[in-house]
């Protein structure tokens, strides 16, 4: 059965068609199994968010979306284990709040929290997952970095200040005081959810004007990944799929001629397995020197896999997935969106 506010939520904003493909596709958690009719708990709006977000992604991945639509297609559907995103942490940001603090504002009042902290060093970045307190194997974590500009050359830095400074701040203030009530209650009317949701989704996105062809030049000779965010911003670097075997899959994949990673990241702990298709190549527009506005091929986002184990907690007596990220994995991956950047 169907969480009626969910739903609600979604036909709100995204309408009847792409609610039905969402709810055929996605995994709904079993903590949102009952509900209120008129009270959205954080739990339901934090499943909302990431559904909508998924869609978001599908959209610019065509890749991911011809998967998922296969997947279904053959009676299958997405385990959504974690969606990604990146920031920067620099006071030149605009009015946009630097580094994650632009995205803990909404995910703590949802109900995520803290999961873990990976420094990804050789990218001049930190990593922090954020899970859900009331259910953190169902609900799709957040993979959110940190990219570090004092790590690179003053050039860079200059670069980046340059790209950000044009910043605005997605959350209106009523938006503001109405995370503020979910974060107090737990939960919203209904009516001041439907009101939430689009602007939440709309902090995962570019906030900044078109970069320069020159900025964009100085930043990919240091940093793909900066560069991603210059055209891309904090819109999802990609949206994963929790599988059984991602070997199998990788090989199934590859046989189909996907673009695939080569090889499949596995952790140190020996429990989590992930790989990715490359990412989309897309068309963004620039400022060029001469003040025209000139467009290029620049990778996009993609779409990814993950096998996760299960250990077994001694403390509490239970087997649990291991719903940890490794760095070297993490890092591995990031470059799944280096490949194609000119």
């Amino acid at each position: 059965m169907r969480n009626a506010n969910v739903e609600r939520l979604l036909l709100a904003f995204l309408g009847l068609e792409k609610t039905e493909r969402l709810f055929s596709t996605l995994n709904m958690p079993s903590t949102i199994q009952d509900w209120e009719a008129g009270t959205v708990t954080r739990a339901e709006l934090a499943q909302a968010m990431n559904m909508a977000l998924f869609d978001d992604l599908l959209q610019r991945s065509p890749n991911g979306y011809a998967y998922t639509t296969e997947a279904v297609a053959s009676g299958g559907s997405v385990y959504f284990d974690h969606g990604a995103l990146r920031t920067v942490r620099w006071p030149h940001h605009g009015a946009l709040p630097p580094g994650e603090a632009a995205f803990t504002r909404i995910l703590r009042p949802l109900g995520f929290r803290l999961n873990g902290r990976y420094p990804l060093d050789k990218l001049g970045m930190t990593g922090r997952a954020y899970a859900h307190e009331d259910a953190p194997d169902e609900i799709a974590q957040f993979f959110v970095s940190e990219l570090h500009p004092e790590r690179f050359s003053l050039a860079f830095q200059a670069a980046v200040t340059n790209v950000l400074e044009s910043s605005k701040d997605p959350l209106t203030p009523i938006a503001v005081s109405q995370l503020s009530e979910l974060e107090r209650d737990g939960s919203l009317p209904l009516a001041t959810a439907q009101a939430l949701l689009p602007v939440i989704v709309g902090a995962f996105a570019r906030q900044h004007d078109n970069p320069s062809e020159v900025d964009y030049e100085t930043l990919l000779r240091e940093s793909a990944e900066m560069a991603w965010i210059a055209t891309e911003g904090n819109a999802f670097n990609h949206a994963t799929d929790r599988v059984d075997d991602v070997f199998a899959l990788s090989d199934a994949e590859k046989a189909k001629g996907r673009p695939m990673k080569p090889d499949v990241e596995q952790s140190r702990s020996g429990r989590v397995f992930q790989t990715a298709y490359r990412a989309d190549t897309i068309k963004r527009e620039f400022k060029s020197a001469d003040g025209k506005t000139v467009t290029r091929d620049v990778p996009g986002s993609f779409y990814e896999f993950i096998t996760r184990k299960r250990e077994f907690d001694k403390a509490e007596r239970v087997w649990k997935t291991d719903l940890r990220f490794d760095a070297g994995n993490a890092t591995g991956i990031f470059k799944m969106t280096a490949n194609g950047a000119k």
